[in-house]
């Protein structure tokens, strides 16, 4: 279980790790464990006597539809380091509750247990799939309407918004996200020198980074690039947003037409190139061949003229 959220950005904005299991007593067991210096906030439905009496409190509801294999629901709410000062029990609850709302994990039991191991806030939500009607909760597109619950949940408690990944802490990093954060660097420091793919694909292959693109059906129409690294691929945009094909392409384009903009200039301040020097050089240069062909048209007006006559050899 710590491997699961061990690795957590203190700078992240409001998010939210999802996991279902079999069995109560794993999860209920890391909740409550004192040595994350662990605190029960909130609860609904389960006895709170100790952890065997919660754990059988969730138990004895799962009777209600044993068909289901994964009636727990794990959730772990993490916010910014920046936010620690903001963040009480109360307003954590609060949050928490707010999310569970819009999840759709409602009439069911939970339990909310904040840890403080981090240097991040955090609590940890473990829920009943199976509500006190016998229903399932929905897990359809839970990660989707997950993550766009907690950027409305981020602004409307005007919590602290990720500023990018440059303040991510890399050395706590493990795999696969070390890996994706190696290949952003790289696409961060190459793609400004690049001015098409071919340059871009050569500078990555440096780096040890891989390349395809994904195409549209069976025709050569591109809709996607994936980078892959040690044995991991990502799609451009998980990446990160402006290393979608799209983005990269324009930037490629972009950085062509200013390199053209650049040599251009560079053209024309070189000496005799510029073409208001050019006209200035032409001028002055019909000035003074008027100047030459008047002092030898007067030159040859003060030549004496001599006849030839019959004793002139010609």
């Amino acid at each position: 279980m710590p491997s699961i959220f061990g690795n957590w950005s203190t700078n992240y904005d409001m998010m939210a790790k999802i996991v279902k299991g079999q069995g109560f007593k794993g999860v209920v067991n890391y909740i409550l464990n004192q040595e994350k210096k662990a605190e029960i906030l909130d609860s609904d439905g389960v006895m709170l006597d100790d952890p065997e009496a919660i754990i059988e409190s969730f138990n004895f509801q799962t009777e209600l539809n044993p068909r289901i294999l994964k009636p727990v629901g794990h959730i772990s709410l993490n916010f910014s380091a920046q936010d620690q000062e903001k963040l009480s029990n109360k307003l954590m609850v609060q949050i928490a509750r707010d999310y569970m709302d819009r999840m759709g994990i409602t009439d069911t039991q939970y339990l909310i247990g904040r840890h403080y191991d981090k240097e991040h806030p955090h609590v940890h939500l473990v829920f009943n799939r199976i509500d006190y009607n016998g229903h399932t909760i929905s897990d359809r597109y839970e990660r989707k309407r997950s993550e766009k619950i907690c950027k409305e949940l981020t602004r409307e408690y005007n919590l602290y918004f990720a500023q990018g990944k440059e303040k991510v802490k890399e050395h706590r990093l493990r795999e696969p996200d070390k890996t994706k954060y190696e290949i952003y660097h790289s696409l961060k420091t190459i793609l400004p020198q690049c001015t098409n793919w071919n340059r871009l694909i050569q500078g990555l292959k440096d780096q040890n980074i891989g390349v395809t693109f994904k195409y549209k059906g069976r025709s050569k129409e591109v809709q996607g690039v994936i980078f892959d690294k040690n044995s991991y691929s990502f799609n451009g945009s998980k990446v990160d947003q402006q290393f979608s094909y799209s983005k990269i392409d324009y930037q490629l384009r972009v950085n062509g037409q200013q390199l053209h903009s650049s040599e251009a200039h560079h053209r024309q301040t070189l000496p005799g190139s510029n073409p208001i020097g050019s006209l200035v050089n032409d001028f002055l240069y019909q000035l003074k061949k008027a100047s030459y062909d008047d002092e030898n048209k007067k030159k040859k007006e003060n030549i004496p003229h001599i006849k030839r006559g019959k004793g002139l050899r010609r």
